[in-house]
């Protein structure tokens, strides 16, 4: 279900392009899209009320269920926590990234990795807490650039606006992560990938929704 409609969108690209790779031509999994008014998430996530959050993701579920999906999903970083509570009572199982990304950084063997998204997620435990467990280090980005990242992402690209400025001032972001000894960056924002391509980024990208993606793709391969 979409959260940012650029994100989601975004999202929808990245899983046919993932089950180009994994499926023979054009044999891609069928799709449904469900969404709630954007601004009823961000009311409930200022707000800090994760049990509204859960309710609308759950409302999305059923909506989806009755639709004929099997199981549901979000690319959007920021309502990953209330997941948790629209599993409860949610006629269809979820799929959830942070395990995801997880596992990818832990494949590759990576020990310290940077985060970009907005400022809820990189000073969370959204995914802090999976790789702690593994023993891989999370760097947040410097106060000033936490508050600029948050500014980008709420005020251009959840609208599609992309100005060469931000662009530049996300990949300085990375460019500090990679002095601090950061073996990879974590785009932890659906719409990062509007700014950021592993082209131009100067460290590997862990872009979550694209291994979100790709599990998704996995997981109808499955069934």
């Amino acid at each position: 279900m979409a959260v940012s409609p650029e994100g989601a969108a975004i999202f929808y690209r990245q899983i046919f392009r993932q089950a180009a790779q994994l499926l023979e031509p054009h044999q891609h999994p069928r799709v449904s899209l469900h969404s709630e008014p954007l601004a009823m998430y961000i009311d409930a996530v200022r707000a800090n009320d994760w049990h509204a959050v859960g309710d609308l993701l759950r409302r999305s579920a059923e909506i989806l269920a009755r639709s004929g999906a099997d199981f549901c999903l979000t690319p959007d970083n920021a309502v990953q926590h209330g997941i948790h509570l629209a599993e409860s009572g949610s006629p269809i199982p979820w799929i959830t990234m942070p395990e995801m990304v997880a596992l990818a950084v832990e494949a590759d063997n990576r020990k310290v990795v940077g985060i970009l998204g907005t400022k809820m997620v990189t000073t969370g435990s959204t995914y802090q807490t999976h790789l702690g467990i593994r023993g891989i280090q999370v760097l947040n980005p410097a106060p000033e650039d936490a508050e600029e990242m948050d500014r980008i992402i709420f005020q251009e690209l959840i609208y599609g606006q992309i100005y060469p400025s931000s662009q530049a001032r996300v990949l300085e972001m990375i460019s500090r992560f990679a002095d601090q000894g950061c073996q990879g960056v974590i785009l932890a924002s659906s719409e990062a990938p509007l700014l950021v391509t592993q082209a131009n980024s100067r460290l590997p990208l862990y872009d979550a929704a694209d291994i979100l993606a790709q599990g998704a793709v996995r997981a109808a391969i499955a069934r």
